[in-house]
């Protein structure tokens, strides 16, 4: 059976909540989005769901993403963005909404931050022109059928369309599943971070950055 690839729409919210969950955890039990949110799993589903439908539109909304259904079910998704247009500024601005909405206070905010002050020990600027690939992950029930490799497939294709030269994304290091697939999709290891405290904070000692000419 082929996956149906198509656009992000506002009732795929709850699914990619669960999509950038997994992405961020990657091979681990945790990741980033557990930390920025706390508390338990609902609670960080909660926090991507509504950043999902937030506004201002970002990496993290919708529309952002394509998905890959299979047998009618959402399956698999990703989103693909050019950070020129807004990128992670945007996304801390679409966070602060979802916070407000939440009813965080400033010293929820605190903590958030310091939970996940290790995680910027370890990231990496976008290089230039780069078609940014982000929040790539399979539902377990239907992995191993090809779906990420098709929407890899798409999402460049659309960075080629805008005529970006290079495409970048970032793994988890030991994350060795996600880095074959994009090796076979012709991304290279460029560079990793590391820092004990990285480690410390979610068990993986940091992140890889991956690119792809065109």
């Amino acid at each position: 059976m082929n996956p149906k690839i198509r656009a992000g729409r506002p009732d795929d919210a709850d699914f990619l909540a669960r999509v950038m969950m997994l992405a961020s955890r990657g091979h681990l039990r945790r990741g980033v989005w557990d930390l920025i949110a706390g508390g338990s799993e609902e609670n960080c589903l909660d926090y991507l769901r509504r950043l999902a439908i937030s506004e201002p539109v970002s990496l993290c909304h919708y529309s952002s993403f394509i998905v890959a259904d299979y047998d009618h079910r959402p399956a698999a998704a990703l989103c693909g963005f050019d950070p020129r247009a807004g990128g992670w500024q945007t996304l801390g601005d679409a966070m602060q909404n979802v916070q407000r909405e939440l009813g965080w206070t400033k010293e929820d905010e605190k903590a958030s931050a310091a939970r996940t002050a290790p995680v910027w020990q370890c990231t990496f600027d976008t290089l230039e022109g780069a078609w940014v690939v982000e929040s790539v992950a399979t539902l377990p029930e239907f992995r191993h059928r090809g779906l990420a490799d098709a929407l890899i497939s798409e999402i460049l294709e659309a960075g080629r369309v805008r005529r970006h030269r290079i495409a970048q994304l970032t793994i988890l290091i030991g994350n060795v599943a996600a880095q074959r697939a994009y090796e076979k999709a012709g991304f290279s290891v460029r560079d990793e971070k590391r820092h004990r405290d990285f480690e410390a904070a979610l068990g993986a000692p940091g992140f890889m950055r991956m690119v792809r000419q065109y």
